[in-house]
């Protein structure tokens, strides 16, 4: 079957559940698992734990490369690239994370308000234009993030169809043909590389540009690093937000109808609500790896146990976010209360991610002015019939048909 933009992917026979009934390991104390290929992790779920590996230097994510350091996957893929930032520690990872970190802080962000407003409102009128049914994914979750990171970056011009083949490739999952993957990523890194060239000779008001000039000014970084970089804040930039919008419109016009009405009517009720959804929806399956994978650069205790230099531990973010220690209301309580702690959702520490407070912001105005706009909306379709996006590691809806 193809993806919404007529990328091939994977669907399902409907036996997958939705996301936000995904079933998680109960936290508790750290324990040993493997992985898929066998190789012995330590499992870590509890929040205070799950914190502790994420923000202590002595767990780090260059070592998973190491020489010596143990085979994790088979998978090809951006998140198992050693060049990337995202695999680095210390200042080497702080050197390429300053180039990017302005454009992304609250204040930043809060100036695109004004223009996401404007590309969520267009949507919306164009899909009353049309009528219904219609399809929220390919009409509303898919368009929404692509435009906001296409005018981020610059990149406008590039197709969205194209953008998509090379995210669904970027971060594959073991259903991805390997060679199919290979080709995607040498294509992706072609095209970066073009647009830093053509940047750094001709420098405009977006993201690449700003990168690119300050990684020049300030030297120390490979252009490896660079090209990984682009293609990295491409596809994170809107595969989070397309994934969580599609699996929270699945969750509250499936389940939660009763919300929709107040969260169309009060922005800052949908904010409480996109915080809640974001910390409480996995963004995909285990798949290869139970978690965000680190390895210790020297002995360190956790939740008691020792864990020995050299060792590898998956901290399972959100399994951590249902911590009924932290959180009592994990399981989907009042959607419209506020967090009782930080959410794990965006990881925490030195690797915390950078596109938070714009992911937050759209899925905050795309729920509120979709439920403003269409206060009848419905899904036309039974959870139980959805079909999924697979093949990457994040899931989503492939279509939600819905009425109003």
């Amino acid at each position: 079957m193809s993806d919404t933009d007529g990328t091939t992917v994977e669907t399902t026979d409907h036996a997958l559940v939705p996301m936000h009934c995904l079933k998680l390991p109960e936290p508790g104390p750290p324990r040993r698992t493997t992985l898929p290929n066998g190789t012995p992790v330590w499992l870590i779920t509890r929040y205070g734990d799950v914190r502790k590996v994420l923000t202590d230097a002595r767990f780090t994510r260059s070592l998973l490369f190491a020489p010596d350091a143990p085979p994790l996957t088979d998978n090809l893929n951006l998140g198992n690239d050693p060049d990337s930032m995202f695999n680095k520690d210390g200042q080497e990872h702080l050197r390429v994370r300053r180039t990017i970190q302005r454009a992304f802080t609250p204040r930043a962000i809060e100036r695109w308000r004004p223009w996401v407003t404007s590309v969520v409102d267009g949507l919306l009128d164009e899909l009353v234009r049309r009528g219904a049914p219609t399809d929220l994914i390919t009409g509303y979750t898919l368009p929404l993030p692509v435009a906001v990171i296409s005018r981020l970056m610059g990149m406008e011009e590039l197709r969205t169809e194209q953008l998509r083949h090379w995210s669904e490739h970027a971060f594959a999952g073991a259903g991805r043909d390997a060679q199919d993957v290979a080709v995607a990523l040498r294509e992706f890194s072609a095209f970066a590389a073009e647009l830093l060239a053509e940047r750094r000779s001709s420098p405009g008001d977006d993201l690449v540009s700003t990168l690119v000039l300050t990684a020049d000014r300030n030297g120390g970084i490979p252009e490896t690093q660079l090209v990984n970089l682009v293609c990295g804040l491409v596809v994170a930039g809107h595969e989070t937000t397309l994934t969580v919008l599609g699996n929270a419109m699945l969750y509250l016009l499936g389940e939660r109808p009763e919300t929709w009405a107040r969260i169309g009517s009060d922005e800052e009720a949908a904010g409480l609500l996109a915080d809640r959804l974001l910390h409480l929806i996995p963004l995909g399956d285990y798949g290869d790896r139970p978690g965000s994978l680190l390895r210790t650069s020297e002995d360190v205790e956790v939740g008691g146990v020792r864990i020995r230099a050299g060792e590898v531990v998956a901290a399972d973010r959100s399994a951590a976010n249902r911590d009924p220690e932290v959180f009592p209301s994990a399981a989907h309580g009042s959607l419209f209360a506020p967090l009782e702690g930080p959410t794990l959702a965006f990881g925490a520490g030195q690797h915390y991610c950078p596109g938070t407070w714009l992911a937050r912001l759209q899925l905050r105005l795309a729920l509120n002015r979709l439920a403003a706009r269409l206060p009848d909306l419905r899904l036309t379709l039974p959870l139980s019939a959805v079909e999924w996006r697979l093949g990457t590691t994040t899931r989503s809806p492939l279509s939600l048909p819905a009425a109003w």
